[in-house]
């Protein structure tokens, strides 16, 4: 029987530290806060989204952070398996819109419940409210950690699934770099992803709130596409925020000092050529109308001033007297809405952390490191990481599985 420590007790840790319990290992989960699970909590706004109904290769797929450094985790613990244990622990799930994969009682307690009861019931032991200090090795193995208090648990392995920086009031402040760093490990920059981006333009608090339905985006850099997308994206205070603008700052989150912008095609459907005779209609129907009261039947009623302002026409000005060229630069303001990019709002909004433990020196098919024997890692601590939909989940359920099976 082997002695395992597992650092961190987050989906990776537990899902690591169940399985390692499971093979009739000696297992204690070492977490820093006063419960687990914290950051599963908030997961999917409260629903916890704990995977995405695709195959291994729709998962690599969704996944632009070294995605086939997973392909061996994937295809061991998919989102198939991933289904079915949840259900095994009696949590049914179900598939929504985009495969997203949620608990039927669309509870992310559930979620959290079952996954403590799992590491209890395959032996764990837990200690809450405990913090590691350091990892202790000798001659290239693990010998144990050292806690905070100075107390030193000797062990066979460690699994560090601390987390990354994202989300640092659940629990994930870096330690596992510091940890992994120390035991000669390569951590690679690190940045938040998954974030809100932050905006220069004035009027976007003006239209703080609205969420916009079936637009199309680009992000540029020096006038070169670097990402589009379609789908939902909403306005904030201070920038702009929603599905596709998340993915979006996983592009350029290392490159905002190259002023990217964003384009929003706010009609995709429609051809310029489409859109012209769609405005000439609704002109005509509005004809003896103020410019102002034209568009009710093509733009949601909060982006009306904002786009009058920025087309540079009278809001006054009587439709029947807009020229062609004020009508183009109109078409031209709907089909290429353009924003610039300031900043992200940082780890406390991020849902995903870009970056961590290098990919290079940790063995694909058991997440044992290259360096130290006995040392594994699991979940976002190391530098992998996907797109919103339940995929980043995934990867900790998948990496903590190798990890705990392998230990």
């Amino acid at each position: 029987m082997k002695k395992v420590i597992v650092i961190g007790g987050g989906p990776a840790g537990m899902m690591a530290a169940g399985q390692a319990g499971l093979r009739g290992n000696n297992v204690t989960l070492i977490e820093k806060m006063n419960k687990v699970g914290r950051k599963l909590y908030i997961t999917g706004k409260g629903r916890c989204n704990v995977t995405n109904a695709v195959d291994p290769e729709g998962l690599i797929a969704n996944t632009p952070g070294n995605p086939y450094f997973l392909y061996s985790a994937f295809y061991t613990f998919g989102s198939d398996s991933a289904m079915d244990f949840f259900e095994s622990l009696g949590v049914p799930v179900k598939v929504e819109r985009g495969n997203r994969v949620f608990p039927k009682s669309e509870k992310s307690n559930d979620i959290v419940r079952a996954m403590e009861g799992f590491v209890k019931n395959s032996g764990c032991k837990i200690m809450y409210e405990t913090e590691v200090k350091d990892i202790i090795t000798a001659d290239n193995k693990i010998t144990g950690v050292k806690l905070k208090d100075n107390r030193i648990l000797a062990c066979d392995s460690v699994i560090v699934a601390t987390g990354g920086l994202s989300y640092p009031m659940t629990g994930s402040t870096g330690d596992g770099y510091k940890f992994a760093e120390k035991c000669g490990h390569t951590i690679t920059e690190c940045y938040p992803s998954l974030v809100p981006l932050k905006a220069k333009e004035k009027w976007i608090p003006d239209l703080m709130g609205l969420s916009l339905k079936n637009i199309s985006i680009k992000v540029t850099i020096d006038n070169k596409e670097v990402y589009s997308d379609f789908g939902e994206m909403m306005f904030t205070h201070f920038g702009v925020t929603g599905p596709v603008i998340l993915s979006a700052s996983r592009y350029i989150n290392d490159r905002m000092n190259e002023k990217p912008k964003l384009h929003i095609d706010l009609k995709p459907a429609l051809s310029k050529r489409e859109l012209d005779l769609r405005l000439l209609k609704d002109f005509q129907k509005y004809l003896n109308k103020d410019f102002k009261n034209s568009l009710d039947d093509l733009l949601p009623q909060k982006l009306i001033p904002v786009i009058i302002r920025l087309s540079g026409i009278d809001s006054e000005k009587k439709v029947n007297s807009i020229t062609k060229e004020e009508r183009t630069g109109l078409l031209e303001l709907i089909k290429n809405l353009t924003i610039n990019i300031t900043d992200t709002t940082g780890y406390n909004e991020a849902v995903v952390t870009r970056g961590g433990v290098s990919v290079d020196e940790i063995d694909p098919s058991t997440m044992e490191s290259k360096i130290i024997n006995g040392l594994y890692f699991a979940g976002e601590v190391i530098d992998v990481d996907s797109f919103t939909g339940g995929f980043n989940l995934q990867i900790a359920f998948s990496t903590g599985y190798l990890a705990g099976n392998n230990c």
